[in-house]
């Protein structure tokens, strides 16, 4: 991965790519469920403080991104995955897109978790993987021009992590409003918990691809002074052996010394060795 500093308009999204895909299907038909299977869903699979710490619910550190709490809320979260989603997905690979995406949903929901552990509610849905994928989008193309739609009419343009910087401050500041007293019904921590989980995964996973890079180098250098110390030593010794092959022609084998002597076997071995190589 790598940052990329390029200026343009945003596009939708693109064609679907498979990972996005399968998060949108998979998000649609839990949502169907939900509206059937109301209180139960939200009971069994909502992430909530209580269930956690006294049914050892862990598993809705998961379930809960896939429930939502009407059709904007769903809407919203798939229409800003399939915008970003894809553009990142088609960077990086599948894979690495659906790991990301379970990786900053969970740690949103711990996040959640910690801050709510004294009140009974209980989070839903996938704003914090979104949240995580649409750092990770401001992260590769921070220069991008984002343009949208104030109140669904005004056109409002700024670029990638100006937009995501604004997310980050207006959640900061509508979930302190919310620890002490307000209640806007969302989970802000949520949200800030998938960008900053985002933000140290992506880091430590640029820093290790960078370790890599370097100690590559570092090796291609080793086996290039290697190579370079070889050929020295080739020449080296052949020069020594010519001589010793004049001394022999004017003297004699016999009359060589035992120097000499060790030069034309470690020159005999050092040949044998260097054409099985090849």
């Amino acid at each position: 991965m790598s940052y990329y500093h390029r200026t343009y308009q945003i596009g939708l999204g693109g064609r679907l790519t498979p990972g996005v895909k399968y998060l949108l299907v998979a998000n649609v038909i839990v949502y169907i469920l939900q509206l059937v299977f109301r209180a139960p869903m939200l009971r069994l699979f909502g992430l909530s403080s209580f269930m956690v710490l006294h049914n050892l619910a862990i598993w809705q550190f998961v379930s809960y991104m896939f429930l939502h709490g009407g059709f904007f809320h769903i809407f919203f979260n798939m229409f800003v995955l399939w915008i970003f989603g894809s553009e990142v997905e088609r960077a990086w690979g599948t894979k690495p897109f659906l790991k990301y995406y379970f990786i900053t949903g969970i740690g949103a929901g711990i996040c959640s978790f910690l801050f709510s552990l004294s009140m009974h509610t209980i989070t839903i849905g996938a704003s914090g993987a979104i949240y995580g994928v649409m750092l990770a989008f401001a992260m590769m193309y921070p220069d991008r021009i984002i343009t949208l739609l104030l109140f669904l009419i005004i056109p409002i343009s700024m670029k990638a992590k100006h937009l995501v910087t604004l997310m980050a401050v207006i959640s900061i500041f509508s979930g302190i409003t919310n620890l002490f007293g307000g209640s806007d019904g969302v989970a802000h921590f949520a949200h800030l918990g998938g960008m900053l989980v985002g933000y140290l995964y992506l880091k430590s996973d640029w820093r290790l691809t960078a370790a890599k890079e370097y100690l590559r180098r570092k090796l291609k250098m080793w086996q290039l002074k290697s190579e370079i110390h070889r050929i020295e030593h080739f020449q080296n010794l052949q020069r020594q052996v010519d001589q010793i092959l004049d001394k022999i022609n004017e003297v004699g084998y016999e009359n060589l010394t035992e120097k000499e002597k060790k030069i034309l076997e470690e020159a005999s071995n050092f040949f044998t060795r260097e054409g099985g190589k090849e």
